[in-house]
C-alpha cells in the first residue's frame, strides 16, 4: 500500500477549521432555533445575511485549509519555511477572497480602513493554529 502523503497533509488540514466553524453552527443554531430571534433583530443587518455569510466558510476554509497543507509540504524541501509561517500567510489569500465574494454576493459590505488591523491579528491567530493544532495533526499522521 502506498502512503499517499499528500492525502494525508489534506486530512489533517481540514480538521482544525471543520471542528471549529461546527461550533460556531452549533452556537448559531441554539440561538436561532431554540431563542427563535431572526438576525435583523440581533445584529442589524437585512434579513438572513449570516446564513449566506456562513455557507461560503463552510465550504471553502476547510478545502482551503487541506490544500495549504498540501502545498506545505509539496514545498517544504524548496522553501525553508516552518509550518507556523506558512499558515500565518493564509490570511492574506482568504481574507481578500472573503471580501470579493461577499461583495459580489451582496452578503455586506466591509471596508477595507476597518479590515486592515484584522490582518496582523488573523496571522497571528493563524501562526499559532497551524504551529500548534496542524503542527500536532502532520505528526500524527507522519507527515512531519
Amino acid at each position: 500500500m502506498r502512503p499517499h502523503p499528500h492525502l494525508r497533509a489534506y486530512m489533517a488540514g481540514i480538521v482544525v477549521p471543520t471542528l471549529f466553524l461546527l461550533v460556531i453552527m452549533t452556537i448559531f443554531a441554539y440561538h436561532r432555533y431554540y431563542f427563535e430571534v431572526p438576525n435583523q433583530f440581533v445584529i442589524p443587518l437585512p434579513g438572513r445575511p449570516l446564513e449566506r455569510a456562513i455557507i461560503f466558510p463552510m465550504a471553502v476554509v476547510p478545502n482551503a485549509w487541506g490544500l495549504w497543507n498540501v502545498l506545505y509540504l509539496a514545498l517544504r524541501h524548496r522553501v525553508r519555511m516552518s509550518l507556523g509561517v506558512h499558515g500565518a500567510l493564509m490570511p492574506l489569500v482568504l481574507m481578500p477572497g472573503g471580501v470579493a465574494l461577499a461583495r459580489a454576493l451582496d452578503v455586506f459590505t466591509i471596508q477595507w480602513q476597518f479590515a486592515l488591523p484584522m490582518v496582523p491579528i488573523a496571522m497571528a491567530t493563524y501562526y499559532l493554529a497551524w504551529k500548534y493544532f496542524v503542527g500536532f495533526l502532520n505528526k500524527e499522521v507522519g507527515i512531519a
